[in-house]
């Protein structure tokens, strides 16, 4: 006896959801990515301005004096939506616990030189608010900015940032067998420390930007671009002659985030400069003013930290940042 296994072929009545097939087709299978991003955001139907800025509507593409044809050509390279970015934050979270683990258990942050110890609390633990900052500043361009598939990366930028900050509250704590000293220690070098306030002011001075992609320019580009290289990267290999290797494996989650993170800053900035003259010589005046202003900043903190060695990696930090900008057509 045989038998006959005969298999049926539904087709499609579509490949996709109108948001995306009025843009690519109906015949074309769409990314996970574009069904979540594309014409997301609500453009009728409002029914009042908002009552604390009657100024503008709910979403207005007014609030930046950057113009767009379609705002949705800011997409992410990265192609995060929801599910992808929180698998993708979960394997390196799983990543970093393992590492605080393994220094934890054996003990590795008493390698580190006790005076080293003490330079650290001051320099690298206050920056704990900083990213607080940062994150306020992501909601913002979360809230203010128009179209999906810039806010929702924004959002997920702002969520990383509380995730960093609470990284160096960690090493604060693994440091003071967990007391808490440290960390009061960083408040109080954020909110007196003479080398602080640059910075401090830098990062409040932001919160009230009105032009939201101002806003992204300046903390996604020009102060993490000063930053993350100064203390993840130059600060981190004086910290390994110091006996601190074990310190390069903790800051691992911000070495792997910032080189992610620049992905999608530099694609944005990249298309919305292309767009036209006048996006192109706004965003490089921004970004121009910012990273001046975010040099001179970290300045102290970069001779606090290194040194000798400060200046000389303050002029890496900037041309490295004047290469990125001209890389993506700008000019500072």
């Amino acid at each position: 006896m045989s038998l006959d296994i005969k298999t049926s072929v539904v087709e499609s009545r579509r490949q996709t959801y109108a948001n995306v097939a009025r843009r690519q087709g109906a015949d074309r299978p769409a990314s996970r990515y574009d069904e979540a991003t594309y014409d997301m955001q609500p453009t009728v139907n409002f029914h009042y301005r908002p009552t604390w800025d009657p100024g503008y509507l709910l979403y207005d593409p007014s609030r930046t004096a950057i113009r767009m044809d379609d705002w949705y050509a800011l997409r992410d390279p990265r192609q995060l939506y929801y599910a992808t970015y929180t698998i993708a934050r979960a394997r390196m979270m799983e990543a970093e616990e393992k590492n605080f683990d393994f220094v934890q258990k054996r003990g590795l942050l008493e390698s580190v030189d006790d005076a080293w110890v003490d330079k650290l609390r001051r320099y690298m633990l206050p920056l704990r608010h900083y990213e607080w900052g940062a994150n306020m500043n992501n909601t913002a361009i979360t809230d203010l900015g128009y179209g999906t598939a810039i806010t929702q990366a924004a959002s997920f930028a702002a969520m990383d940032r509380l995730g960093i900050a609470q990284i160096l509250s960690r090493v604060g704590l693994l440091i003071d067998g967990n007391s808490g000293d440290t960390l009061k220690g960083a408040k109080e070098a954020w909110l007196n420390d003479e080398m602080w306030q640059g910075v401090r002011k830098m990062v409040e001075d932001s919160f009230v930007l009105r032009d939201w992609f101002e806003l992204f320019v300046a903390q996604n580009f020009a102060m993490d671009g000063v930053v993350y290289p100064l203390i993840y990267d130059h600060c981190d290999a004086q910290e390994a002659r110091h006996g601190g290797g074990a310190l390069s494996m903790l800051n691992e989650f911000m070495i792997d985030w910032f080189a992610d993170h620049c992905r999608w800053v530099d694609a944005v900035l990249k298309v919305a400069a292309a767009e036209s003259a006048e996006n192109r010589e706004l965003i490089s005046g921004w970004a121009s003013a910012w990273a001046g202003r975010a040099m001179q900043a970290f300045r102290p903190i970069a001779a606090f930290a290194l040194e000798a060695g400060a200046e000389d990696a303050m002029a890496a930090i900037q041309a490295a940042l004047k290469k990125r900008a001209n890389s993506i057509g700008l000019e500072i």
